[in-house]
């Protein structure tokens, strides 16, 4: 998940949202891998191949999406086949409702590879399944298997693999069988603050952010797991 994907993911969801026929969006994979997106491009935040110039760029596009994506007047739904990590574990819980295979796994693994949990994406998992269990999974970089993510709240409903978008179907016919002027406006009431706070705090995070992949604990950190996906590879 690299700038440019972050680019065309907002204008996408721009054009779907300005279609006034669009009342739904459907977030899956097209990898032939089972997996639903590795996260972001961890070349951005390995410093010593990208500049603050290019972070800065980066994290608020992601950002901006985010937010967008929160509250959107559609209905959301993340189609989840396989693992799910970090970013794209970010980008589920944006979501409306979330259907994910019954194996695979999904969560905000970022303490597991020596860096911070973004500040929004822990508060968003805390909104997800309450602080406390939040608390135990972040801390410890854990990634739940679906069927504990599906106990623990984190995904919404369990599929097979080859029933996946049909599970996906009845649940956005679920979610679009209620007028979209009370639904829309609720969820509204229930997320815009949110999601401007964090669309807010987009640049000082990034600054932030610079500074902490600059620091060579966190460079070696990152350069360690690049290593380590390299020789899996």
């Amino acid at each position: 998940m690299n700038l440019a994907l972050w680019q065309q993911l907002k204008a996408a969801l721009a054009d779907v949202e300005e279609d006034p026929k669009m009342r739904g969006l459907v977030f899956r994979s097209g990898l032939d891998k089972d997996v639903f997106t590795a996260g972001n491009d961890l070349f951005v935040l390995y410093a010593p191949k990208s500049s603050e110039a290019q972070y800065r760029d980066f994290w608020v596009a992601q950002t901006s999406f985010f937010a967008r994506l929160y509250q959107s007047r559609l209905a959301t739904l993340a189609l989840i086949r396989g693992a799910c990590p970090a970013g794209g574990c970010a980008l589920a819980f944006c979501c409306d409702y979330r259907v994910m295979t019954d194996f695979g796994n999904i969560g905000l693994n970022e303490v597991a590879i020596g860096i911070p949990v973004p500040k929004y994406w822990s508060l968003l998992m805390e909104r997800t399944i309450g602080l406390r269990s939040a608390e135990s999974l972040l801390l410890k970089g854990l990634m739940p298997s679906a069927s504990e993510a599906l106990a623990l709240g984190l995904v919404d409903e369990l599929s097979s693999k080859e029933g996946l978008d049909e599970k996906g179907l009845s649940a956005m016919k679920a979610m679009l069988s209620v007028a979209d002027s009370g639904r829309v406006a609720t969820k509204r009431h229930l997320r815009e603050s949110f999601a401007k706070a964090w669309g807010d705090f987009a640049e000082e995070e990034a600054k932030y952010g610079w500074n902490l992949i600059s620091h060579p604990k966190v460079v070696a950190a990152i350069e360690a797991t690049l290593a380590k996906l390299g020789s899996k590879s």
